[in-house]
């Protein structure tokens, strides 16, 4: 299919070729893929599609601004870093519209949270670029030796991104590694690839140079595996699925690629007998944000069995009030999943689990009102031990409530998991709060809350939730070469 250069989506023109070396060019074969909206199941456009050659032109373009990039003063690529943030927030409602079309997030999420913390990417780590990542020399102890530790540029980083929150996922990396002194390459998802695109005008016109920032739409098979295996990039960062991840890093491995890998999830949601049932109720029913295609959501939920009957009857009554609906529309709370594969993914896990015995609390299937790509919040009780839909991640609106007798019942089963990206937990009592906590088993526990994160912190998953942590001085432990000079006495 022919693929115009610009198609305008929700009043916005976006550039459907990739952006490589400063420049716009489409893919040498004239390949392209379709993006689909969520929304009506409606094409959107034709976006070029990368192959080997355009993953090859892009990282060459990449190695070759890094010299003059990486030495650049940390003043001068904040200075640059704050400009592109200054761009995003320019054009928040542009890029909420644009990725609510391609994504069928929430419009209402997209223009109060997710556009304003992509801006924020930049300039947060802009700011710790300037401010916080200088360490004062050190003494060591009784011999009169000065050792000095500084951050050097990796190279080139690769990121691949997933499609539930593309840009703000892309970002959160994005913005540590170019201030760290590193050129990039994204390879957007191919459900929602969109906001890439205009990002990488952003980048421009903020001043980014020609080839810091890189990126080359496509699939995973044509853009993503000869982008991973590429010997010359020198980070690979990737969010998605733990069988994804595998075949990432078996490509990588030959080249001793330092990883960054965020997976998938199968959270806890834990809530101790002592629990605020106003609280508790509130967090239990924000799991369907996104339509619960969110890897951090406490989709296992854990109550006490003598607060169960109550807990369990709010959920289900407050799930209920939730208005399903476009996105695009302020007051709508569960929008629709991403592509009619995924959708029959979902309905399959609620299928077996009903077949397995478990009881339908509310909803259970797709939204029949609505049609298309819309499935009802689900909660789901009385599934079997072990079985499927308590054990793998079930990437949409699809909760399940389980009993516990005791708090060392209840962090037993929340750590009943191959995974470990998030727990949540909820108890009036500060100090089993601390005892608690301290024993659940994930790369962040929430403790009375979700969602919150300051971007100093560490953030990443246990077990096979995910490789390393990114945040702050985490950030800039992976995206550099951490190097320690050690000065003699006498050189002082």
């Amino acid at each position: 299919m022919a693929n115009p250069e610009k198609i305008t989506v929700e009043g916005v023109e976006v550039d459907t070729r990739h952006w490589i070396g400063g420049e716009r060019v489409a893919s040498a074969d004239g390949a392209t893929f379709t993006t689909v909206s969520p929304i009506d199941e409606s094409v959107i456009g034709e976006v070029s599609a990368a192959g080997e050659a355009e993953v090859d032109a892009a990282v060459a373009a990449a190695r070759k601004a890094f010299p003059a990039w990486s030495k650049t003063s940390p003043a001068e690529r904040a200075a640059v870093l704050r400009k592109v943030a200054e761009g995003i927030e320019a054009r928040v409602e542009e890029l909420g519209k644009v990725e609510t079309r391609d994504n069928g997030a929430l419009l209402r999420s997209h223009l109060r949270g997710v556009m304003p913390r992509v801006a924020m990417n930049f300039r947060f780590f802009a700011d710790y670029l300037e401010k916080d990542l200088e360490h004062p020399d050190m003494e060591v102890a009784g011999r009169g030796h000065r050792e000095r530790i500084t951050y050097d540029p990796a190279g080139v980083v690769a990121i691949i991104t997933p499609w539930n929150a593309p840009l703000m996922l892309a970002t959160w990396r994005i913005g540590p590694a170019l201030a760290a002194g590193n050129c990039v390459v994204l390879k957007p998802p191919e459900w929602a690839p969109l906001t890439a695109s205009l990002l990488a005008d952003i980048a421009h016109e903020a001043g980014l140079p020609a080839g810091v920032f890189n990126v080359v739409q496509g699939t995973g098979v044509d853009a993503g595996a000869p982008l991973t295996r590429h010997p010359d990039i020198n980070r690979l960062c990737f969010t998605g699925s733990v069988p994804t991840a595998g075949v990432i890093a078996a490509a990588a491995a030959p080249n001793i690629v330092p990883l960054s890998f965020e997976l998938g999830g199968k959270s806890p949601l834990l809530v101790l007998a002592d629990a605020d049932m106003d609280t508790a109720v509130d967090i239990a029913v924000e799991q369907f944000d996104n339509a619960g295609q969110v890897c951090l959501k406490g989709s296992r939920i854990l109550v006490d069995e003598a607060i169960a009957e109550e807990f369990t009857k709010r959920v289900v009554e407050k799930s209920k009030t939730l208005k399903q609906g476009d996105p695009r529309d302020l007051e709508t709370d569960v929008s629709a999943l991403i592509t009619r594969k995924h959708f029959e993914t979902i309905d399959g896990f609620v299928e077996r689990a009903k077949a397995d015995g478990a009881t339908v609390l509310t909803g259970g299937g797709p939204n029949t009102e609505l049609g298309g790509l819309f499935y009802e919040p689900t909660i789901l009780a009385d599934c079997p031990e072990g079985s499927e839909i308590l054990t793998e991640e079930v990437f949409g609106p699809v909760l399940t409530i389980e009993t516990f007798s005791g708090d060392d019942e209840g962090v037993a089963k929340a750590n009943d998991t191959r995974f470990g990206l998030a727990a949540t937990l909820v108890t009036s009592d500060p100090e089993r709060a601390e005892k608690v906590s301290a024993q659940l088993r994930a790369g962040t526990v929430w403790v009375n809350c979700f969602f919150v994160r300051d971007l100093g912190a560490p953030f990443g998953g246990s077990g096979q939730s995910g490789i390393g942590r990114e945040g702050g001085i985490w950030s800039f432990d992976f995206y550099c070469d951490v190097k320690n000079s050690v000065f003699a006495h006498a050189s002082n």
